[in-house]
Formats: structure tokens, C-alpha cells, sequence
């Protein structure tokens, strides 16, 4: 029997480069080894989200993406969180042993806090059992994270654990699923790529756009002239050749080092490997786009699946807990 997978993300509509290379890459390679449940968490995006009239598109952009990238519904669970309304009542449940102080400890909350100090609600407060709630309620044995995302795997953990130590083994203690996550950083070659930020690259861009988009990023600040000698390991466009120009990334940084090539004619060349890498992509995604009612359908199949997983589990929960 395969191990269990899980992993989610907020629906932040239409997918960027980072999480193409971040997350979505990584997902597909897994199909094939492990048991994989793939989540679109909604219920976590209402933690920050005050306006939702955009939350259905970007669920059902988010899904394009995700299927014109590669995770097979036939391989892999696809659903969207609200829709196995058991993990909201594992939530509750899981909050009653789970200190309050472990919770103000995490530093995401206090950052999110001070980013939204308008807004401190509960459940920012108990974003991590939910979490936790998202993973256990399907016993995840593995959650894929890059090393900075450790700590809060780590709460989760140990929230099972106070579980199973008060009411009897029911959960596996989800373990770490170390792969590489690249911190692709956005085109302003500062902040981490971020649809918020403003300084993504859409991976459904057409490719006019999508040139566009490249020749507005920030290269070496300190190359003022073409005939400036660069650095390239200090720019973010040369980092991006890396994952989508790899036999000529050598030769591009000693022609950047030498002046022999010019930042806009190196964000040229990445805009066009950027397109030809893509195109595959971009034909299913429209052929996917092409059938909205098959989305749904995956979607629907999905929660189907997760919900028939989701409520074994919480009967096995609430009869452990004396609740019936």
C-alpha cells in the first residue's frame, strides 16, 4: 500500500512561476509513488480575505492550472476544502486539547496580525488546526514542505500527538516530505514572487504577455550601460535561466560577466524559454478550459472521495472522544 500525501493551497486564482516551480512540479512527481490528496483550502483563505465576490474563479483558475500541469484526478484526490464539511468539525474538536499558548507563539500569526491589524480574527488564530485537521483527517503519513515550512509542521504534530496521548492512537504523526522548494524570487528581484506583490509571471500568460512581463523585471542594479561587465549571481533573470535555459546557463554567465550580452537581449531569451517550456501547458490548459463542466465533475468526484476517507475518520474521532 502507498503512503499518504496531502497537501493544499489557497485559491489564488491563476498560477504563477513560483508556484509552478515551488509546489505544482513537485505534486506531479509524486503521483506515481504515493497516495496523493490535494487540497484547495478556502476555508483558510476567509482567515485574510475580506472580499470573496473573486473566491469561485480563482478556484476554478487554480484547477485549470493544476490539471494542465499535470495531477491526474485518476491519480491524485483534487477538492476543494468547504466541500468535506468533516474536516470544519475535526477543526472544532482538535481546538478543545490544543493550548492556546501554542498558538500565539507562531510567528505567522503575529505577522499576519500586524499585517492586518483590522482584522485579527479566531480563525487566524486557529489557522494551524485546521491545518492540522486538513492533514490528520485523511492520516496523512507525509506533507511535502521545504525546510522553512518546518515549524509549522511541527505544531501539527504535536497537536496529534497531545491527541493520541489523551484519547488513544488515531493519528499518524504526519512526517516531513523534504523536497526542494526554490524561492523564486518576482520580478522586482526582492521580494518573493507574489500575485499580492505584484511581481509574478503568470504560467497562463499568452506568450506576447508573458515577454512583456519578463523584459519588465529588474536585472543587475549595478549595470548601468550594455557595456557594464554583470554579475550574474546577483540577478534574478539569470537564477530563471537556470530552471527553464540550463545548457546555456554557464555560457550566458560568462557572456554577462564579459559585456557580451546585454540584459534585454538575456530577458529576451528567458521570455522566449519561459514560452517554448510552456506551450505544452498552456494547449491543455485551454483544452481544459474548453470544458468547464469536467472541472466541476473532478471537483465533485474529489470531495466525494476525501469525504468517504474524512468521515471514517471522524467517527472513529468522536467515538474516541465519548461523543458517541
Amino acid at each position: 500500500m502507498k503512503h499518504r500525501v496531502f497537501s493544499g493551497a489557497r485559491p489564488t486564482g491563476r498560477q504563477h512561476l513560483g508556484n509552478y516551480l515551488g509546489a505544482l512540479q513537485n505534486w506531479v512527481n509524486m503521483q506515481d509513488d504515493y497516495d496523493c490528496v490535494y487540497c484547495i483550502v478556502d476555508i483558510h483563505a476567509l482567515t485574510t480575505l475580506e472580499d470573496t465576490s473573486s473566491l469561485q474563479k480563482d478556484i476554478y483558475e487554480m484547477t485549470l492550472d493544476w490539471l494542465a500541469a499535470g495531477l491526474d484526478p485518476k491519480k491524485s484526490i483534487l477538492f476543494v476544502q468547504s466541500h468535506v464539511p468533516e474536516v470544519m468539525v475535526l477543526h472544532t474538536l482538535l481546538s478543545m486539547v490544543t493550548p492556546l499558548g501554542w498558538l500565539l507563539r507562531v510567528p505567522t500569526f503575529k505577522e499576519k496580525a500586524k499585517i492586518q491589524p483590522q482584522n485579527v480574527n479566531y480563525g487566524l488564530v486557529g489557522y494551524p488546526v485546521l491545518q492540522t485537521a486538513d492533514i490528520v483527517i485523511y492520516k496523512a503519513e507525509f506533507v511535502p514542505v521545504g525546510e522553512d515550512q518546518l515549524p509549522h509542521l511541527e505544531l501539527a504534530r504535536e497537536i496529534a500527538r497531545r491527541f493520541n496521548n489523551l484519547f488513544g492512537d488515531t493519528f499518524p504523526e504526519p512526517q516531513a516530505k523534504l523536497t526542494l522548494f526554490p524561492s523564486i524570487l518576482g520580478l522586482d528581484g526582492k521580494e518573493k514572487m507574489s500575485k499580492q506583490l505584484k511581481n509574478d509571471i503568470e504560467i497562463a500568460l499568452s506568450p506576447e504577455d508573458t515577454i512583456k512581463r519578463v523584459m519588465t523585471a529588474v536585472t543587475d542594479p549595478a549595470r548601468q550601460y550594455r557595456s557594464d561587465p554583470g554579475h550574474p549571481e546577483i540577478c534574478n533573470i539569470y537564477r530563471l535561466q537556470g530552471y527553464f535555459n540550463p545548457s546555456q546557463v554557464d555560457a550566458l554567465a560568462d557572456q554577462c560577466r564579459s559585456a557580451k550580452i546585454g540584459c534585454v537581449d538575456c530577458k529576451m531569451l528567458l521570455a522566449q524559454k519561459i514560452n517554448s517550456n510552456l506551450e505544452p501547458f498552456r494547449e491543455r490548459r485551454a483544452a481544459f478550459a474548453a470544458k468547464p463542466q469536467y472541472i466541476k465533475d473532478v471537483l465533485a468526484d474529489g470531495a466525494q472521495r476525501a469525504q468517504a476517507i474524512a468521515s471514517e475518520t471522524l467517527s472513529e474521532v468522536k467515538q474516541k472522544m465519548g461523543l458517541i
